[in-house]
């Protein structure tokens, strides 16, 4: 349990959306002109999906919210990993560790999060990224070659552990996806544990999945404290809606 608490948050510094409540004030999010600080190759809201998953913040003015509310999903074994879904995606939990799957009814957009994998030994990260990828790959049944947009690796030693992190943007065929991924090796355990975010969609719709659905999704798996809190998605924090639970009114 300890382990999977440790990854949990591992993954959550990684998708955490660095902004207070001080700085979220109701207006429309447009990251249109953004470019990355982090790969100058990504710009717009990809750009922004992209500095945001690695602890970045980005110039969001206010709460990402589904404008399209659909089904809640909860997962069996951790209700914590819970959150609405937009219409028209599924979510089913994850066979291989504790996560889930989240899909688009056409199956052309995939939003993966899985907190706690665990794996034999001291497996290089860069063979769990690369196995994630090959699943994207089969997924899509893409079997060319792709294009790395950008890229971040990291690894430090931390007592008897190693932490590391590495994540890749990268476009095949029509699609572009983020992928990130944790890990943790601990020496005495003799396992390798991992976390991981598979965020994937056709790329022409890619900016627009970003502020409409993944960025909505994320910040759900936040603590939001009731500052901030928007309890019917209308786009309007409670403390400032005098019909919290309606979203047509405020």
């Amino acid at each position: 349990m300890k382990s999977k608490n440790i990854n949990f948050i591992i993954l959550l510094s990684l998708i955490i959306f660095s902004c207070s409540s001080n700085d979220i004030t109701p207006s429309n999010n447009n990251l249109n002109d953004f470019v990355s600080t982090l790969c100058e190759n990504a710009t717009g809201p990809t750009g922004g999906l992209w500095d945001n998953a690695h602890g970045l913040p980005i110039p969001l003015t206010n709460i990402p919210t589904i404008a399209n509310p659909g089904q809640h999903f909860i997962h069996s074994q951790y209700p914590a990993l819970g959150f609405t879904m937009p219409q028209g995606y599924s979510g089913f939990e994850s066979q291989n560790g504790l996560g889930v799957d989240v899909i688009r009814n056409d199956n052309q957009v995939v939003w993966r999060y899985m907190p706690s994998l665990n794996v034999p030994n001291q497996t290089p990260i860069l063979d769990i990224l690369a196995n994630e990828i090959n699943l994207l790959f089969a997924f899509y049944n893409h079997s060319g070659d792709f294009e790395v947009i950008c890229e971040q690796n990291t690894s430090q030693p931390n007592g008897a552990s190693i932490i590391s992190s590495s994540s890749r943007l990268i476009r095949f065929g029509n699609i572009t996806a983020t992928v990130l991924v944790n890990s943790y090796f601990e020496t005495s355990l003799g396992s390798t544990f991992a976390s991981l975010t598979t965020i994937s969609g056709p790329t022409a719709e890619y900016d627009t999945l970003v502020m409409n659905d993944f960025l909505p999704i994320n910040w759900q798996l936040l603590v939001i404290d009731n500052g901030i809190r928007d309890s019917d998605l209308d786009g309007t924090p409670d403390n400032q809606d005098n019909f919290p639970f309606d979203p047509n009114r405020q």
